[in-house]
């Protein structure tokens, strides 16, 4: 149909453009073997909102990280899984530091980045796929705001079951999410007051994402406060040991595998 997007691989396709630019190489050069032009992620919610972002923080080394990625970094033990790898950013650091670290991603073009970029381990599958792979790991990376692929208070308890069937004794989530609900914006607040109404908590986005002539399904994602996160991590697993809110409305919270 004219109009709408075909559905593909949208983040890795805009992160492999994205690589290009940075390199000058790519699969789709134009004049000059260069992409002369920014990369821009397009994030489109259910309401009609859309928003656009440059897409250079997924590649960006650690002096130019927000100090709460910094902390997190520094809490990583043992065997890590990074979830929603992205371009490699974090898994590449942690690679250099000699931490054993896996990539996870739904995307295999943000992956085939990774590994141009030199990440050596990686896995091309959901959280509940990978569990069938036996592995086992002493830290859970959810950054980059992604408490979002907790959606909502209906899939949070699976996919934190998920993490635990992975879990070596002892395991630590670390995961970086948003509180939402600081703003005063009549599209935002609006928007947290139809989900109510829905049932729904007032973060809960329904999404999908755009590049050049692809787009995604729509799919849910959750910004929420540390408080409705601490009720779905009751009755899972997982025990929130610490919420650290010194970068508002940004926060870092950290789960540890209940004994």
């Amino acid at each position: 149909m004219r109009g709408e997007p075909r559905i593909g691989d949208v983040f890795g396709e805009m992160l492999t453009d994205a690589y290009a630019v940075q390199t000058g190489t790519g699969t789709r050069p134009l004049a000059g073997g260069r992409l002369p032009r920014p990369v821009i992620e397009i994030i489109e919610r259910d309401d009609g909102l859309i928003n656009g972002a440059p897409t250079a923080h997924y590649f960006a080394g650690p002096p130019d990280w927000e100090p709460y990625d910094q902390r997190a970094v520094a809490r990583v033990q043992g065997a890590t899984l990074d979830v929603g790898v992205g371009a490699g950013r974090v898994a590449l650091f942690l690679q250099k530091q000699g931490i054993p670290v896996t990539g996870l991603d739904t995307s295999a073009g943000a992956l085939a980045v990774c590994r141009r970029r030199g990440v050596r381990n990686l896995v091309h599958a959901t959280v509940d796929a990978h569990v069938a792979d036996g592995r086992r790991y002493d830290t859970f990376l959810l950054l980059g705001n992604n408490v979002g692929l907790l959606e909502g208070p209906e899939r949070a308890p699976a996919f934190l079951a998920a993490l635990a069937a992975m879990a070596r004794p002892g395991a630590q989530v670390i995961a970086q999410g948003t509180n939402p609900y600081g703003t005063r914006d009549p599209v935002q607040t609006g928007y947290h007051e139809e989900n109510r109404r829905q049932g729904r908590l007032g973060g809960q986005l329904r999404l999908r994402l755009r590049y050049r002539q692809l787009g995604t399904d729509w799919f849910d994602y959750l910004v929420c406060s540390a408080e409705e996160l601490a009720a779905m991590v009751d009755g899972t697993p997982w025990q929130l040991v610490d919420v650290d809110d010194r970068d508002a409305p940004y926060y870092l919270a950290t789960l540890r595998l209940a004994a």
